[in-house]
């Protein structure tokens, strides 16, 4: 038998090739079309189920969607029969379904509301603990950025706070601990870069008063050397920057705060510049009385 040519065999390669991929093309587009129809079809199915009057198949559809984590669809479903379900049995679990549905698509705010409901309406549900934490959690998932107010980061604190005293045994109770510490960072941090705005923006007696708040407020900051060393600081260039009749008071409050200062830190990273600070708030000071005896 004759050997066809190299060329004729290359050839006959690709045609087949090209009718094989062409195959392929047109099941890729039939199947996006069968899955298209198939998609039209259940949300056809969702759509009438949402305009019938049949609460029972709502619900157990809404609690379907919800299992395949399908929220947006179960929660459409359960605000139509929570106030039909009012008053009923059956009200506490389509609440806590619309609760939980709300705050896995990140309502917090309105989910936060549904917990709290749920907590007021059914104290002794079997739930009711859980939604205790959650409602106190949306607090926590509503606290913004550190540069914002905080008061939701307050009432968050204070919610958590509530329900670690409430339910001391809780599993969740170190979780909530966890973002106790977190949201108390928060406003540690916010107050030291406020207390720091004063400072950089050269208003240091207000920087004085913001230093010693943030450490009543947070006596176990981490800032507490710095802000130290940073109040004595201030004492010394405001007496630098002062008319003659002030000058002598606050270098005495400079000589003051690196007592103190030394005293608390005597290894501290700022010791070098403190004793520069020192010396030279001293040597007015003993101008100052020389001048005065």
């Amino acid at each position: 038998m004759k050997k066809l040519p190299l060329h004729i065999i290359f050839l006959i390669s690709v045609i087949a090739f090209s009718c094989h991929s062409e195959k392929k093309v047109f099941e890729s587009t039939s199947e996006k079309k069968a899955k298209k129809e198939k998609r039209g079809v259940a949300l056809s199915k969702y759509n009438k189920l949402l305009k019938s009057n049949n609460a029972e198949a709502k619900y157990n559809a809404g609690v379907d969607y919800f299992n395949k984590k399908n929220y947006s669809k179960a929660i459409g479903l359960f605000e139509d029969v929570i106030s039909v379900y009012r008053g009923t049995s059956k009200a506490p679990e389509v609440q806590y379904y619309y609760a939980f549905c709300s705050y896995n698509m990140g309502d917090y705010i309105v989910a936060g509301y549904q917990f709290r409901t749920f907590s007021k309406n059914f104290p002794n549900n079997e739930h009711a603990e859980l939604c205790v934490y959650m409602g106190a959690l949306c607090y926590y998932h509503n606290s913004p950025a550190y540069s914002l107010d905080q008061s939701e980061t307050e009432t968050a604190i204070n919610e958590l706070q509530k329900f670690v005293n409430q339910f001391p045994q809780n599993e969740n109770v170190p979780e909530c601990n966890k973002k106790l510490d977190e949201l108390r960072e928060k406003l540690e941090y916010k107050s030291y870069k406020n207390s720091m705005l004063y400072y950089n923006m050269g208003r240091y007696k207000s920087a004085i008063v913001a230093f010693n708040s943030h450490v009543k407020d947070f006596p176990e900051t981490k800032h507490n050397e710095e802000l130290a060393f940073l109040t004595m600081k201030c004492y010394y260039l405001l007496a630098v920057n002062s008319v003659e009749s002030k000058k002598h008071e606050r270098y005495k409050a400079a000589i003051d705060n690196y007592v103190k200062f030394v005293a608390r830190f005597p290894k501290s990273e700022y010791l070098k510049e403190a004793e520069k600070i020192y010396t030279e708030s001293s040597k007015f000071h003993e101008r100052h009385k020389k001048l005065t005896s």
